[in-house]
């Protein structure tokens, strides 16, 4: 068994539709996949549909936005129910913000001679739930200011930068309470990866795990193996399951992050979902 529990569809910064990104999977020889888009859930009824059509398991899941001590931190919710009144207010907070910096973020870039109009972001960002800065960053591309995502990244899209502007996050523990009270469960992605490694120290992951936790993204592209050694070290010290993923965008990101590029172990698997 072959599931990979953390990928993008076009509803967020993938480049693939649901229905494209769940048959990839089965011509990869996963068994499984997880479409976890940023703050939002409109993918699934497709996924599930070409789910149902190349005989994988779907796992429905979503990629939040959440904030710890002044730190971005990604939290995986995986099996909830997506019409749960407080967690859709929470995740409505958060996709209204996104909306909101955008003409922000898109003046700062006209002060350094990046012209690019809402319009122009929208184009791209296509039927995307949740609009964000990699589509910002394929509307650069498309008018040749900028060769790749990562370049829009590393040098105007992150904090400190000329085109970053901040936007809502909900609190990392409150994102665990509601996924788990519209009965879901949580995992932390890519935990060491980014700014959010200086913060989850083992200490805050046991807090976070008698918060009610459910597991730690180990095996991803982004982690080293001195990164997944510590990590499982910690989640099996906290009986945490141990995830592993692609973190899979299409063609957002770089090879990397080929579907299947990490799988989690079946009983993992179980231990996480039950």
């Amino acid at each position: 068994m072959r599931v990979d529990l953390h990928t993008h569809s076009s509803r967020s910064d993938g480049t693939d539709t649901p229905a494209e990104l769940v048959r990839k999977a089965a011509e990869s020889g996963l068994t499984g996949v997880a479409l976890t888009d940023h703050d939002a859930t409109e993918g699934w009824a497709e996924a599930q549909d070409a789910a149902d059509e190349v005989g994988i398991r779907l796992i429905k899941g979503i990629e939040i936005s959440t904030v710890f001590e002044g730190v971005s931190v990604h939290l995986l919710g995986y099996e909830f129910d997506p019409t749960h009144p407080e967690l859709v207010g929470e995740l409505d907070r958060v996709i209204t913000s996104r909306t909101e910096r955008l003409p922000r973020l898109l003046d700062r870039l006209g002060e350094h001679g990046i012209e690019i109009n809402a319009e122009e972001v929208l184009a791209v960002a296509g039927d995307a739930a949740a609009w964000g800065r990699p589509h910002v960053a394929d509307a650069m591309i498309a008018k040749g200011y900028i060769a790749d995502r990562e370049e829009a990244f590393r040098d105007w899209l992150v904090p400190g930068k000329p085109g970053y502007v901040g936007r809502y996050s909900a609190d990392l523990f409150d994102a665990i309470s509601l996924v788990r009270a519209a009965g879901g469960k949580t995992v932390i992605a890519h935990a060491w990866a980014r700014e959010s490694k200086k913060k989850l120290t083992a200490e805050v992951l046991g807090e976070l795990a008698a918060a009610g936790l459910g597991g730690i993204e180990v095996d991803h592209p982004d982690h080293d193996e001195l990164a997944r050694a510590e990590l499982t070290k910690i989640a099996d010290a906290l009986g945490l399951a141990k995830t592993g993923s692609s973190d899979y965008h299409g063609t957002g990101k770089g090879h990397q992050f080929h579907l299947g590029a990490n799988t989690t172990d079946p009983e993992q698997l179980a231990r996480l979902l039950g």
